[in-house]
């Protein structure tokens, strides 16, 4: 029993302490009594007691005092230091655990690449304001990457490999690059086994990736095989690549979550089949903090949800 008192002794005093912490960092910070008063919503004269009692249990002074302004002693500036961390720490503790408790609510501002928002994001948003009524979405779908940093948006949907490294990220999928043609291309693209035998034949250049003619390819018994492309056509956009290779353009290389369809209903074929190319990911990307909105966590947890085995591993046409 005697143990039992002095926990609850020990923890009632952790707890006065603290609230003196506040109390002393509000009057460092005002250069007040009063004004610390005014700050915390209390009397000044629980603050001025708060404070006192603090440096007499601790037998430290830490605020010199005159009638016109409150300073910290050396001691006290070091101490407020302390101070400062332990009450930051314990507001983002508050504000993490009320954004666990709190439903989402507001308006989420997010980016993504223009393909796959179209193709993943806008039916995720769709189902998210059905799921989430008192939610509203203002997205941007581009294939130039928004800065976060900026404010202007809380999430990004990046597609592909990262190169932000002061920002943090969550992979929620992944995808496959496939090398795919029209069926009035069938006959053509049947005979071929190399990969450098695509050089010859007309090429759909993407320029929104960042080298749009170099390509990869790797065979499991066979080893790497590396290709440049000669362009006929070169367009600025994953979706316009798409259509002018349905219709027989050319070929080209397309992600998988923008095809999949095509495949699936013979309106594309898939090239080279036993060859591969370099997968990548798809992240969803934060600004640095310590605790995400909920409306931020349920979105990607929403995609995360979506991102099934169908669209990773589309039932293709193969012409190899």
């Amino acid at each position: 029993m005697q143990i039992a008192n002095n926990t609850k002794e020990a923890s009632s005093g952790n707890f006065a302490n603290l609230k003196r912490l506040a109390y002393f960092a509000a009057v460092v910070e005002t250069g007040s009594f009063t004004a610390a008063a005014d700050r915390l919503g209390i009397t000044k004269a629980v603050v001025s007691q708060q404070v006192a009692r603090l440096e007499r249990e601790f037998r430290a002074t830490l605020l010199t005092r005159t009638t016109r302004k409150v300073a910290p002693t050396d001691a006290g500036r070091a101490f407020y230091q302390r101070c400062a961390l332990i009450l930051k720490e314990a507001g983002e503790a508050f504000d993490e655990l009320a954004e666990v408790a709190a439903e989402p609510s507001g308006t989420l501002r997010l980016t993504a690449a223009l393909d796959y928002g179209i193709t993943a994001v806008v039916p995720a948003i769709a189902e998210f304001t059905r799921r989430y009524p008192q939610c509203k979405v203002d997205a941007v779908f581009s294939d130039q990457s928004l800065d976060l940093l900026s404010g202007q948006v809380e999430l990004a949907i990046r597609v592909g490999w990262l190169t932000e490294l002061n920002l943090q990220a969550r992979q929620i999928g992944s995808f496959h690059q496939l090398l795919v043609a029209a069926p009035s291309w069938g006959a053509e693209v049947q005979s071929l086994k190399q990969p450098g035998e695509i050089a010859t034949l007309p090429f759909v250049a993407n320029t929104a990736l960042r080298d749009p003619v170099h390509w990869h390819f790797s065979h499991q018994t066979q080893g790497a095989q590396s290709v440049l492309v000669h362009p006929v056509i070169s367009l600025d956009a994953t979706l316009a690549v798409r259509e002018a290779v349905r219709q027989g353009a050319g070929l080209s290389v397309l992600p998988d979550y923008a095809i999949a369809e095509d495949l699936e209903a013979g309106r594309l074929l898939r090239v080279l089949a036993p060859w591969s190319l370099p997968s990548g990911g798809i992240h969803a990307v934060f600004p640095a903090a310590r605790f995400r909105p909920a409306k931020v966590k349920a979105f990607v947890d929403l995609l995360m949800e979506r991102e099934g085995p169908s669209i990773r591993n589309p039932r293709p046409n193969f012409a190899a």
